[in-house]
């Protein structure tokens, strides 16, 4: 079952595993194994890709997932990931800005030159945490949520996330070394600020990096 860090009448803040869904409504999928754990109504307001794990919230009535909502598009709503990309990036801090598509029968976001229908806006910031072994650790923090953003704008400049086939890496050894590390958000209810972090697991390639620079 998914660890939980925090739950009261209007959310709940989880760590999602590696690999379940992080929405549908799936017996396996994190609605259904929230709602076995804590009952009542599970409400989804962001989203993780299945092979990402780390933390996230949920709401649990519909009013705070509508105030969840409304604050994913200001800074009350905060994201950052831990990742680890193959090669090194340069410079070693900085923001990465492109215009993203999604292709649905590809199921792959792509970086586009021109602005056109279904192309949106991505930014990112990056730093350089340690490296090992022809390996970068970096956190990020998200400004826009696109689908498999950080993935495709750091493949897109030839630093493919470690063991994320699907955007060049070459690299088999593990899924996507991709994590969310922290998640800081406003209260629906009280308005307090609420900032929650998780640890990646002891497993390839976040055993590479010492405990201090994660």
């Amino acid at each position: 079952m998914p660890e939980i860090l925090y739950a009261d009448a209007a959310v709940a803040v989880v760590v999602k595993p590696a690999g379940v869904l992080s929405q549908g409504d799936a017996e396996d999928a994190m609605p259904a194994l929230l709602q076995k754990q804590l009952g009542g109504a599970i409400f989804p307001v962001h989203r993780l890709d299945q092979p990402t794990g780390g933390v996230m919230v949920y709401a649990r009535t519909q009013d705070a997932a509508a105030k969840l909502s409304a604050q994913m598009q200001s800074e009350a709503f905060g994201k950052e990931y831990l990742a680890v990309l193959d090669g090194a990036p340069e410079p070693a801090e900085g923001e990465l800005h492109d215009l993203l598509f999604f292709d649905r029968q590809k199921g792959k976001s792509y970086a586009v030159r021109r602005k056109r229908a279904g192309v949106k806006d991505a930014r990112l910031a990056y730093r350089v945490l340690a490296q090992a072994e022809g390996l970068t650790l970096v956190r990020v923090r998200l400004f826009t949520g696109r689908t498999h953003q950080i993935r495709v704008q750091f493949s897109s400049r030839g630093w493919p996330l470690t063991g994320d086939g699907k955007y060049g890496s070459r690299n088999n050894r593990c899924t996507p070394a991709l994590w969310s590390a922290e998640l800081h958000f406003a209260h629906p209810v009280t308005g307090e600020t609420l900032t929650f972090r998780s640890q990646p697991p002891e497993a390839y390639p976040w055993t590479l990096f010492s405990p201090d620079s994660l």
